[in-house]
């Protein structure tokens, strides 16, 4: 599933300059939610009818987390490495964090905030290619993009949480896929989709079915399957392999170079997003590991 989506960098790369970003985006959902609906189908035996409330959630996830986000991830990639792109998309646990303190008011704790200071100094060493002071004239071409990006998805998962309570990963990402394909319709057809679809190649092909059928469909399935057996803290862990995936995909696949800024820094948010996402359940281990050992609970849980 990491390896699946960490590709996607790859062959959103591959289709820069060859298929326009809102069509990319386009027909990736439009192969997505065909996939999605037969899958509802085999595992749930189709999509449940939604409340208000759940309706209002699905067009609020299809505008965040379909429309805006595929749309700034394709304009990114046209002038953006894979790999970088990756790792600063691979923050989003981070700034999900950070968002459910501040919107949210969830506790954060040492470990937390330790994980999302790591993870944001290693975005800007990936932004800024080791030299962050090259920052203060602007950002590099792509970038902006992807911060947009990142924060659609943030925008996304936060709505989930809050609105669609009361259905399941598999519907709500049937229906938020649907509607994200009917709004990205519109422009994608205004912006000539029909007098440029005749010209794409067979590789523009693969990489929009892989997009579409495999790191979306096939990628959420396996995701929830793997929930389902080990835990969503633990499935949560596997998503550290996504950059880790694009960097290796993207220099084999698209020749980019790995510079000791994208290592380090893209260590560092790995690191970040792990600590981040340890911080959820870290001081709960520590009050049962108390519990069993019978530790004194004046000492401090972390």
């Amino acid at each position: 599933m990491a390896i699946l989506w960490g590709g996607t960098f790859v062959s959103g790369r591959l289709l820069a300059g060859h298929v326009e970003p809102l069509a990319a985006a386009f027909l990736r959902f439009s192969i997505a939610s065909v996939c999605l609906l037969v899958l509802a189908y085999f595992f749930e035996g189709g999509l449940p009818r939604l409340t208000a409330r759940q309706f209002a959630g699905v067009i609020l996830l299809g505008t965040t987390g379909v429309f805006l986000y595929n749309i700034f991830f394709f304009r990114a990639l046209e002038s953006l490495p894979a790999a970088r792109a990756a790792a600063v998309i691979a923050m989003n646990p981070t700034l999900i964090a950070v968002f459910s303190w501040l919107l949210l008011h969830e506790a954060l704790g040492r470990i937390r905030i330790l994980g999302i200071l790591l993870s944001l100094f290693g975005a800007l060493i990936v932004i800024a290619h080791g030299d962050p002071a090259a920052l203060a004239s602007g950002f590099p071409a792509g970038f902006l993009d992807i911060l947009a990006c990142l924060f659609s998805w943030v925008a996304y998962s936060l709505i989930g949480r809050q609105l669609m309570s009361g259905l399941s990963p598999m519907a709500s990402v049937t229906y938020s896929s649907i509607v994200g394909c009917l709004m990205l319709s519109v422009p994608a057809l205004y912006n000539g989709l029909l007098e440029h679809i005749h010209a794409y190649t067979a590789v523009d092909w693969a990489n929009l079915t892989y997009l579409g059928a495999a790191a979306t469909a096939l990628g959420l399935v396996w995701y929830y399957q793997g929930i389902k057996r080990v835990g969503a803290m633990r499935a949560s862990i596997f998503i550290n392999i996504v950059p880790v995936s694009a960097l290796i995909t993207a220099h084999i696949a698209l020749g980019e170079r790995i510079d000791g800024s994208l290592l380090l820094g893209g260590s560092m948010v790995v690191l970040g997003v792990y600590l981040t996402n340890l911080g959820l359940n870290f001081p709960i281990r520590i009050l049962r590991a108390r519990i069993n050992t019978g530790t004194d609970f004046s000492e401090s849980a972390d």
